[in-house]
């Protein structure tokens, strides 16, 4: 459940035909946008995709680790991923609220073409090391955690707060579509010749680098008093706290997606369990995109209003339960079935959440917000991954699959009890003036 979504804003100054138009699309930055948004996307999750194989092919051939080794060290590579994002993102959150937001995007494209174009050296060179793969992963995270923030504080600049939810929901089709492209694309590249897939990711992030320099530049907002730096990254961090209905929806897919994650095991299910290798691979990471995408288009053309929270409740458990039932499948055809239920659900949910964050932050704390909010989705993601690495060297891959689902479902049942507002919400209408 990890996709980050833009916050609302001010209305920007845009010419009077492109506020009538209901299309984001009829906006020419956002065209740029979207585009940038789109090939970084794709470029990253197919170098992610294959990381993890090679990871996993590496411990279990060079290394001659068990499949529960092997396993285990998917969940350190999460790990490693984690921990750059855990420690900046307070850096990148007030970076991109005191600089230039399409610079601190542009330089997050450049660490990651830099990682893609050493993946591509070692592999050519049969030179890959865990270590090697190891530390890369954990600078592709430095990227992740200055790139998230600021590209979720450009978008509501560049499109007015009347057209905003659909710009949202074609913001996560260009993610969700990169995303169904991405990892069949890379898994499909790899099996043809393994640094192809690297040179194909290094072309979108240039491309990606060169659209977002063609949006109009995004400067900071004033802020009417400039505090120490460091106070102003905790200020984003207070105002998450302070806001109950929002601290309930960030927290709990926190905690369900930490409990459910199962993509840290996809290489074990392809490899070892379905025996279907990369390009299996590649179809099992990109299933749940085309579920997600489905959603995303069906709330671009018509988007909810109704009863939110309670919708938002429901996907949650869907996601849960979808994952108990993939865990236990060892069909190829069933699990590519589950795996597009789960990411329609998640895109649901993922969907609610987002649309309430931009919505209710005021733009001077934009990416600071984004950032924490980033932080929760990286945090369920990455530990999520470690919990399951760790959990499948202890019980094996798919009993640590199987107990993650069914505690997602318990998770978003608690959830419902502690933070009632979750319930209550009819409507995406601020409502933090009661909750606080």
């Amino acid at each position: 459940m990890a996709t980050i979504f833009p916050p609302d804003g001010e209305e920007p100054e845009l010419p009077g035909p492109a506020i009538l138009d209901p299309s984001p699309l009829s906006i020419p930055d956002y065209r740029y946008y979207w585009v940038a948004r789109f090939t970084a996307v794709m470029a990253t999750i197919a170098v992610v995709v294959v990381i993890g194989y090679q990871l996993y092919d590496t411990a279990r051939t060079d290394y001659g680790m068990t499949i529960k080794e092997a396993s285990f060290q998917l969940g350190l590579l999460g790990l490693v991923q984690f921990v750059p994002i855990a420690l900046l993102t307070p850096v990148a959150g007030w970076a991109a609220d005191r600089f230039e937001r399409r610079s601190v995007a542009i330089f997050s494209n450049m660490i990651d073409f830099a990682i893609a174009i050493l993946l591509g050296w070692f592999t050519w060179t049969d030179a890959l090391t865990l270590n090697l793969l190891f530390g890369l992963a954990a600078l592709h995270g430095v990227a992740r955690v200055f790139s998230g923030p600021a590209m979720s504080a450009i978008a509501p600049n560049i499109v007015p707060p009347a057209i905003l939810p659909r710009a949202i929901a074609m913001s996560s089709i260009a993610w969700q579509s990169a995303s169904v492209i991405g990892p069949a694309a890379g898994g499909l590249l790899y099996a043809a010749h393994p640094t192809s897939v690297y040179i194909f990711a290094a072309a979108l992030l240039v491309i990606s680098a060169w659209t977002i320099s063609r949006v109009r530049p995004v400067l900071p907002p004033p802020a009417e008093v400039r505090r120490h730096p460091l106070r102003e990254m905790v200020d984003g961090l207070q105002f998450v706290w302070s806001k109950r209905f929002l601290l309930g929806t960030i927290t709990l897919d926190l905690f369900a997606v930490i409990l459910s994650g199962a993509t840290a095991m996809l290489p074990v299910y392809a490899r070892d369990i379905l025996h279907v290798g990369s390009e299996g691979l590649g179809l099992l990471r990109a299933a749940p995109a085309v579920g997600a995408a489905v959603v995303a288009l069906g709330l671009a053309i018509r988007p909810i209003e109704r009863n939110v929270g309670v919708k938002m409740l429901w996907a949650v458990a869907a996601f849960g339960a979808g994952t108990v039932a993939f865990g236990l499948s060892t069909n190829l055809l069933l699990s590519l079935a589950l795996l597009v239920l789960m990411g329609a659900a998640d895109m649901f949910s993922v969907f609610v959440r987002g649309t309430l964050i931009q919505l209710n932050t005021p733009d001077h704390m934009r990416g600071r917000v984004s950032a924490a909010s980033g932080l929760a989705i990286s945090a369920s993601n990455e530990l999520g991954e470690m919990r399951a690495g760790a959990m499948a060297a202890a019980i094996g891959p798919v009993s640590a699959v199987v107990v993650g689902g069914a505690a997602a479902i318990g998770v978003t049942a608690l959830w419902s009890w502690l933070f009632p507002e979750l319930r209550r919400a009819r409507t995406f209408e601020a409502r933090f003036d009661s909750d606080d």
